[in-house]
């Protein structure tokens, strides 16, 4: 199909059919490659009208919006028609100290900048934050280190405009429940989506309250237990919208709630050593009794490759090369007394006094040192702090920039559980993994039982994607048997829908379909993920070898 010429005359923005922008849009950071026919760039809300019209008018033509592209699911990727929305989708509209409008193809980094000149922040904010753009962040669900505290993306979603399948762009927000009553008696499309919605709600809201995961985050399958609050009778479709990675409609604006930071900040940092290992669960659960804002984590190996490109480190945190190595310090006394760690646990507390915070990490180190022989160290300051949430933050780039022979290969990254199952699920965990004798990174925020285990892979070995197929369907099984999720943050993609079968009942799954086809009957809008999972094509999209 000459995509160009289809196009001429309706759509005011870029066609790409071939070159560097086709080659960028076959990958995300996920294992797979699938390079689109086609690249798109809307200028208007038009444009993207445009698109849906023409979707709709050649069959088997679907839209798949991007947005950075950070995606570790394959959300982003398709053999049709990318929408990409970083290039014109990226005007930030109106920002004050309770909330923020903006483009779904602004970068966060841009988007914070804005929001701190008004003393305010989207509490959701990635580890990636540098690098992930805003729409990314809603069709993610995406979470954070202040998730703990703050909740997903889905708590600071307040209002959403998106192109649905009829062509037409509608704005969707909480509603009362004289409002949703005024929205269900129109005519037309807009008044069937509501509709369909409230029948399917209440139709199955006992098996949807049954299924709803128990766990504090979860990207998996539709947000459907979200949309009707029993309590206060209100309708919010936003909540569908908000982690569907695209599977419902193209949204062209998004309204944010915003929060003012705390003021002071202090971290109490663990050396946990593999004898500390099959006490992690109860750990976690004495440190969370204090009540951190944010409780991270990163492993050995992760920790290792700090300490090889230390000097790269040090330009990244910037200011004076000698005090930062000073800082330092306590950490290189922990590794002499006791070795390098195998893993490091951050626990921070913020309010709005020193005195405040410096008390809550004093009594956590107090509880810890009563309770476990585990190094702990205090930060004097937040500054100090910064220098762990640098490694944190930028863990996964360093495992893919930084080490030679195998590569990061994320498909099992994103399991979470109630941080009081640990005790039990741990150690079950860790020996599934040693059946498959892979080297393995584990980082994340366990604070909320999410972890991302990164197995270090090489690409060709033949029993690649076996070991792809057995060990998510084992790790899988045993998150299901501990009531989690398999995907906290990171969403279904390629990578997940396959297995949703393994969280989900079959009757689950079929409510998911329901809210596809009420939206997208025509399956224009990212298929295969969410629903229509593909086996065949998740295994035939895998890289032959990593680019890492």
């Amino acid at each position: 199909m000459d995509y160009k010429k289809e196009l001429e005359g309706v759509f005011s923005g870029e066609v790409v059919t071939d070159g560097l922008k086709i080659e960028e849009c076959s990958e995300d950071t996920s294992l797979f490659h699938i390079q689109p026919a086609c690249v798109v760039m809307p200028k208007s809300v038009a444009d993207i009208k445009a698109l849906v019209g023409f979707a709709k008018n050649n069959p088997g033509v679907s839209l798949t919006a991007r947005a950075a592209g950070t995606d570790m699911s394959g959300g982003p990727l398709t053999d049709s028609v990318v929408v990409s929305m970083t290039e014109h989708f990226n005007k930030i509209l109106s920002v004050d100290g309770e909330q923020a409008v903006t483009q779904p193809g602004v970068f966060y980094r841009d988007f914070e900048v804005e929001t701190l000149k008004h003393d305010a922040i989207l509490p959701s904010y990635t580890a990636s934050k540098e690098l992930n753009a805003m729409g990314g962040m809603v069709a993610n669900n995406s979470a954070g280190e202040k998730s703990l505290t703050y909740g997903k993306t889905e708590k600071w979603v307040r209002a959403l405009k998106v192109v649905l399948s009829d062509g037409n762009e509608y704005e969707f927000k909480k509603l009362s429940r004289a409002e949703l009553e005024e929205k269900k008696s129109l005519d037309g499309f807009e008044g069937k989506l509501y509709r369909d919605i409230d029948w399917i709600i209440h139709e199955q809201i006992e098996l949807i309250k049954n299924e709803k995961p128990t766990v504090s985050k979860n990207s998996a399958g539709y947000n459907i237990w979200n949309v009707w609050d029993e309590a206060s009778d209100t309708f919010d479709l936003t909540q569908l919208f908000v982690g569907s990675q695209g599977t419902l409609g193209l949204i062209t604006e998004i309204t944010f709630g915003l929060i003012k930071p705390k003021k002071h900040a202090r971290m109490m940092v663990m050396f946990l050593r593999e004898s500390n290992m099959s006490e992690l669960g109860d750990l976690v659960n004495t440190v969370l009794k204090e009540k951190p804002e944010s409780f991270e984590s990163y492993d050995d190996k992760t920790f290792g490759i700090m300490l090889r490109i230390f000097p790269k480190l040090l330009k990244k945190l910037g200011g004076n090369p000698f005090k930062l190595m000073m800082d330092f310090l306590p950490e290189v006394k922990m590794i002499l007394t006791g070795g390098i760690p195998k893993l490091v646990l951050m626990a921070e507390f913020t309010g709005d006094s020193e005195a405040e915070v410096v008390a809550a990490a004093d009594r956590a180190e107090a509880s810890v040192q009563a309770s476990y022989k585990v190094s702990t160290h205090v930060t004097k300051s937040q500054k100090e702090g910064e220098k762990f949430w640098t490694i944190r933050r930028e863990s996964f780039k360093l495992l893919r920039e930084n080490v030679h022979g195998k590569h990061t290969a994320p498909f099992i990254d994103d399991i979470s559980v109630r941080p009081e199952r640990l005790p039990e699920f741990l150690p079950k965990l860790y020996a599934i993994m040693a059946d498959y004798k892979l080297v393995f990174t584990i980082a994340g925020h366990i604070g909320d039982g999410n972890f991302h285990i990164i197995p270090l892979m090489d690409y060709s070995r033949p029993d690649f994607i076996e070991i792809i197929r057995d060990l998510s369907k084992r790790v899988y099984a045993l998150v299901g048997e501990y009531g989690g999720s398999i995907t906290g943050e990171h969403n279904d993609g390629l990578i997940r829908t396959p297995f949703l079968d393994q969280m989900f009942s079959a009757d689950m799954l079929q409510v998911f379909a329901e809210v596809k086809n009420t939206f997208d009957p025509d399956r224009i809008f990212n298929p295969h993920k969410k629903v229509d999972g593909d086996m065949e094509l998740l295994f035939a999209s895998i890289k032959k070898e990593a680019k890492d």
